[in-house]
């Protein structure tokens, strides 16, 4: 089994639930075979003058159809035999370098880093990401950088999205959540000890 006729067998039928191929990687795993393909969310139905809407990330819903369509077509293939197999469908994770404009594009809304090809660096959030150029805000963390900056898309050698984790707000705690005395200080008889 070949990557490429892997991957050339299941495009069509993952385009037409909108997603498309990232990766494929076929493994030999003793007698099988270990088929890994990376599928993401098509930008094909965005409109062509938006470039700053978020690009929903894939949900496991998502995931488990596009796995049924690619057990599907690569059981009914011809050209794979009857070679046994292992199948994985996945997204990219939020780990997967930026290195086409896709990849950037799907990230509207993110805080990234971006290496140049100049050898300079650029970080902020994704505000948007057209054709030819991608605008930052500034970087949150630093607060360095103007507030607003463009750079042309050919000028980004790799990206990386920084992952952010939320922040529990002070308000959102209510007095009932907050135990005044904590159980580990009270002894048996329930008194302080």
């Amino acid at each position: 089994m070949q990557a490429r006729v892997v991957r050339s067998l299941v495009e069509g039928p993952l385009s037409a639930v909108g997603l498309v191929v990232e990766d494929v990687t076929v493994s030999p795993a003793g007698r099988r075979s270990v088929v890994r393909i990376a599928v993401d969310r098509s930008l094909a139905a965005l409109p062509a003058a938006d470039d700053s809407s978020p690009v929903a990330p894939l949900s496991l819903d998502d995931v488990a159809d596009a796995t049924r369509v690619v057990d599907g077509v690569l059981d009914s293939a011809a050209e794979l035999g009857s070679a046994p197999y292992v199948l994985e469908v996945s997204s990219p994770g939020v780990d997967r370098p930026l290195t086409q404009w896709r990849h950037l594009r799907r990230n509207v809304g993110r805080l990234v880093t971006l290496r140049l090809h100049d050898g300079g660096t650029a970080a902020g959030r994704l505000l948007a990401v057209g054709p030819d150029l991608l605008a930052l805000a500034a970087d949150p963390a630093t607060g360095e950088g103007p507030a607003r900056s463009e750079l042309r898309v050919d000028a980004v050698r790799e990206g990386r999205v920084v992952i952010e984790f939320g922040h529990l707000h002070d308000e959102a705690l209510d007095e009932d959540d907050v135990d005044d005395e904590p159980a580990d200080l009270a002894d048996e008889s329930g008194q302080e000890g």
